[in-house]
């Protein structure tokens, strides 16, 4: 990587003219020499300047270039070199994230080649080898706008999204879930599959903020979180990896950063989980059913109710296991957002939206449980059953 970043550092330093050569290696604390030298060849005046020093005072050379003056391939070097030791982004998950854009542009609000514009100096960036093109730019609009015969993932490793440095794939990542790229259930879409993808390398796509009422994302290290909340997350992704797992991420997700939005999650949470048992045991419920009914519902299905128990400590924990499901559908209306707040209302802290998603996260995987020991008994009942009949 450091040899990369000489060569690159002496290309940089060989675009200035050649009587400027001398004076901005001595700026950059390399050797100094005579002006012949450097009107012979820039590059080489400057590579073996380069090559004199440490590994060190080259990149403290390369960062002092680069606050002078804006140099983008010195940049992505620096970059890397700074995120060496941190996560890494796999190329397996650099694939995925580009296949999602596999049939799709980029962007729907503005031009594909807008957005590739903001994040990449395509203008100044030599296009690939062979091309009729000089810069890619023109090899892009050849190829996306005047033929159409590049794929999108043929665009995005041309732009060098499977190599980028992490920073500069996080700014992709927040350009196409920005509000000018995507808008309504689409920006949402988009910035889930992406948040799923990142998760699995430590990262998490986050609401950031809003702009003019839409939200904008950015990426961040996924929180570490506790081992309930990985074995919570293991269960739920085994129940259901759509719908049930991804309302239980969102909840961890914004548990810290909205807290108000986490609490509605989290009770929304057990009313899956009580909707999808309740289907797989071939109960009905209305859609006006609230999270209390929906709970005493499945209660009976599950034999959860205290009075299925004989053993007073079974009934207390199960009225308590009542008590939070009921607390959380109240908290939820207290506390969370999806009923305006008023300008008396309590203000949800962080440590709020913990208990309430760690209490549903709970709650969510001890009904599962139940649920699936339930099935497994049924199951066991039935094959004696059968075994007996077999055998007589």
């Amino acid at each position: 990587m450091i040899k990369e970043l000489r060569q690159l550092l002496a290309s940089a330093i060989a675009d200035a003219k050649a009587y400027d050569v001398p004076g901005l290696c001595r700026r950059l604390n390399l050797a100094d020499g005579d002006d012949q030298e450097a009107f012979s060849s820039k590059f080489k005046y400057a590579h073996k300047r380069i090559m004199e020093v440490s590994a060190e005072q080259v990149v403290a050379s390369t960062r002092q270039l680069v606050a002078e003056e804006s140099h983008f391939q010195l940049s992505e070097q620096l970059a890397k070199i700074d995120e060496i030791g941190k996560p890494a982004v796999t190329t397996l998950t650099r694939r995925r994230l580009i296949a999602l854009f596999e049939g799709r542009p980029l962007a729907r609000e503005i031009d594909d080649l807008e957005l590739i514009r903001s994040l990449w100096p395509v203008a100044s960036l030599r296009a690939p080898h062979p091309s009729a093109e000089a810069s890619l730019e023109d090899y892009l609009h050849r190829h996306t706008i005047r033929n159409d015969d590049l794929t999108q993932r043929d665009v995005l490793e041309t732009l060098g999204l499977l190599t980028c440095s992490r920073a500069q794939l996080f700014k992709f990542l927040a350009a196409v879930t920005a509000p000018d790229a995507f808008s309504g259930a689409e920006q949402v879409e988009l910035a889930e599959k992406i948040d799923g993808i990142l998760r699995h390398d430590g990262y998490t796509l986050t609401l950031a903020g809003r702009i003019s009422g839409s939200p904008f994302y950015a990426v961040r290290p996924a929180p570490k979180g506790s081992p309930a909340d990985e074995s919570i997350s293991a269960t739920l992704e085994v129940f259901d990896p759509t719908q049930v797992h991804a309302r239980w991420t969102m909840a961890l997700d914004r548990r810290a950063s909205e807290p108000a939005g986490a609490i509605t999650l989290a009770r929304t949470l057990l009313e899956d989980v009580s909707k999808w048992i309740l289907d797989q045991a071939g109960e009905t419920w209305q859609e006006t059913d609230d999270l209390p009914v929906l709970y005493r519902k499945l209660s009976k299905v599950l034999k959860l109710a205290p009075d299925d128990h004989t053993e007073q400590v079974f009934k207390q924990i199960l009225g308590s296991c009542q008590s939070v499901v009921e607390s959380l559908g109240a908290l939820r209306n207290k506390l969370g957002d999806a009923h305006s707040p008023g300008p008396k209302r309590a203000r949800p802290q962080a440590r709020h939206a913990e208990l309430a998603v760690n209490l549903a996260g709970a709650m969510a995987t001890f009904l599962v449980a139940t649920w699936e020991a339930r099935q497994a008994d049924t199951s066991g009942r039935t094959e004696a059953t059968t075994g007996g009949r077999k055998g007589s």
